[in-house]
C-alpha cells in the first residue's frame, strides 16, 4: 500500500501528554523553547548550531507538517494535555514503510527535564507506531556520550544492539562520535 493513502490520526494522548503533529502557527512556541534550551541543545544537535529565528523555526514546522501528510517524515510535538504548555519534540524518522520501521528522535525545553516527561513521550511514540502503523522495528540513535538521551531507550526496554564506532561528527563538527543503536522489535 502506498504509505501516502494510509489514514492514521494526527494526535494522540498519553497519561500527561498531548502529542501531535506540527500545525501552522507552532513556530513561535518552539522557538521559545529552543531559545531557552540553547545550551543543552548545542551540545548534541547539530540544528541549534545555526542561528535561529522564528520565522525559520515556522517555515520549518510547515515543512514537517507537510512531510505529515506525505508519510515522508512523522514530525510530533509534544505538550502538557492540562496546560497546553510546549515540552518538547519527537517524531518517527526516517520511515521504511516496506517493513515498516522507524527512527525515534527527541528533544525537550531544558525547563521540563527530569520530569519524566520524555520517556512517556517516546513509550506513547512506540505505542502508536506499534498499533496504529503495525511497525515491526523501532530504533533510537544516539551519541554514545549523551548519557540522558541513552537513558531513555534503556528504561524503555529497547535493546541496545551495537555502537557504531566514528560514525558521526558531534554536534559543533570539532571530532568524530560513537552511536548507540537502541531497538525494539515486534
Amino acid at each position: 500500500m502506498n504509505p501516502i493513502l494510509m489514514d492514521f490520526p494526527n494526535q494522540f494522548t498519553t497519561e500527561r501528554l498531548l502529542i501531535r503533529t506540527p500545525f501552522p502557527g507552532d513556530g513561535k512556541v518552539v522557538y521559545e523553547s529552543i531559545r531557552s534550551s540553547i545550551n543543552e541543545l548545542k551540545q548534541w544537535l547539530p540544528f541549534a548550531q545555526q542561528e535561529q529565528s522564528e520565522q525559520s523555526i515556522e517555515a520549518n514546522l510547515r515543512e514537517a507538517h507537510a512531510k505529515f501528510i506525505l508519510r515522508e517524515d512523522l514530525r510530533l510535538l509534544i505538550f502538557d494535555k492540562e496546560t497546553n504548555q510546549f515540552i518538547g519534540s519527537s517524531g518517527l524518522h526516517n520511515p521504511n514503510w516496506q517493513i515498516p520501521k522507524f527512527e525515534i528522535g527527541y528533544w525537550i525545553d531544558s525547563r521540563f527535564s527530569g520530569r519524566g516527561y520524555m520517556t512517556e513521550a517516546v513509550q506513547g511514540i512506540a505505542d502508536f507506531a506499534f498499533s496504529e502503523l503495525k511497525a515491526r522495528r523501532i530504533e533510537i540513535r544516539c551519541d554514545s556520550l549523551n548519557a540522558r538521551s541513552k537513558a531513555i531507550p534503556e528504561r524503555l526496554g529497547f535493546t541496545l544492539e551495537g555502537t557504531f564506532r566514528n560514525d558521526d561528527i558531534s554536534a559543533d563538527g570539532s571530532r568524530l562520535r560513537d552511536t548507540f543503536i537502541f531497538a525494539k522489535v515486534k
